[in-house]
């Protein structure tokens, strides 16, 4: 039988240990956040409800390159262009083929599956800084064919692509995108979290921490790490998808190099290998530049020269966030709520 102290909380079987909601308390607070996130948008404004589509959107890639950077440990900076190729299959098979969005959402994930496998064979060779070249070589290419292959992505000029619908229902207001972004966000989370209990799981961590062991143990490398790249693809092509059909008109400026380093910026601030800290490395980013833009409207009113050097301050203030947190908080706001967790679990008796 479970006993549960005065402080902490105790397992006596394996199951116990592997679930993922382990006391009654963790439920219930998760049933009522998810009831709050679903109630929360109705007393939201227009701005409001589109910067917090915007950090949906972001959790999905965000927990795409966990999957691949933080459990597996191969680095990725072709993310952004990955994220591009969902956009731009998704909105080629609504727009072009009439394509209904419920088949072009996984159709899309699909086929950036399998961009990234393609570009994901190195990795058998490759590792470290080489792999992040190979991949930093695969954002290259594909920004190349986003801007040539005008027949599907209608080049520079920019491909516009519908509404989402499903059938009569038209999904052309922020608050009913919130719901569609938020519902996958849910259901990604869930699957992201069982992904990393299975046995492919646990060959991604396996080969993170000593990839030379998990070959001895019999875990297939090649397979794991092209597996790895396939589904981070796919959360790549989820968000990619959802991104165009939010705004409606996409072009290669959207999924350039810029978007690929923001993303591993996400899990570098959030925390690699906890799927929180997608979330955490998320709203931060999305947030940040809002956070910004709000002081340069209330500076600016004194010192109308800095509202032209904003641009230049962001990318300043964004190195120096990075840089912090590499030098500070290396393992990300993740770790640091497990601490917190961890310390009020056991107060008073915290040593």
């Amino acid at each position: 039988m479970s006993n549960y102290g005065v402080c902490g909380d105790y397992k006596v079987t394996y199951q116990e240990d592997m679930e993922i909601f382990q006391t009654r308390f963790v439920k219930g607070w998760l049933y009522g956040f998810i009831v709050f996130l679903y109630v929360i948008p109705l007393f939201m404004g227009h701005y409001a409800l589109y910067v917090t589509n915007q950090i949906g959107i972001a959790i999905i890639g965000a927990l795409g390159i966990n999957i691949l950077t933080g459990y597996t440990g191969q680095i990725s900076l072709g993310h952004g262009a990955f994220i591009g190729v969902g956009a731009y299959a998704s909105g080629y098979l609504t727009a072009n083929l009439g394509f209904p969005f419920w088949i072009a959402l996984p159709c899309a994930g699909a086929v950036t599956a399998m961009f990234g496998m393609v570009f994901g064979i190195p990795s058998l060779r490759l590792k470290g800084l080489y792999l992040a070249i190979a991949t930093l070589a695969a954002q290259f290419i594909i920004e190349y064919l986003m801007v040539h292959m005008e027949f599907i992505t209608n080049g520079v000029l920019g491909l516009l692509v519908p509404s989402p619908s499903f059938g009569s229902f038209t999904i052309d207001t922020d608050l009913r995108y919130y719901y569609l972004v938020f519902t996958l966000v849910i259901v990604l989370t869930i699957f992201a979290k069982n992904i990393v209990r299975t046995r492919p799981g646990r060959a991604f961590i396996a080969i993170r921490d000593r990839y030379i062991s998990a070959e001895v143990m019999g875990v297939n490398l090649f397979k794991y790490k092209l597996l790895a790249f396939a589904v981070s693809s796919f959360y790549a092509g989820i968000a990619g998808s959802l991104w165009a059909h939010y705004v409606t008109i996409i072009t290669p400026e959207h999924f350039t190099i810029g978007v690929s380093v923001e993303y591993l910026a996400m899990i570098i601030i959030g925390g690699m290998g906890h799927l929180l800290g997608s979330i955490y490395g998320a709203v931060f980013m999305v947030l940040l530049p809002e956070v910004l833009r709000l002081v340069s409207d209330i500076v600016g009113g004194y010192l109308p020269e800095v509202v032209n050097l904003m641009a230049a301050i962001k990318e300043a203030v964004f190195g120096v966030i990075i840089i912090a947190f590499l030098i500070y908080e290396p393992e990300g706001l993740a770790h640091r709520w497990q601490m917190i967790k961890a310390y009020w679990k056991l107060w008073p008796f915290s040593y």
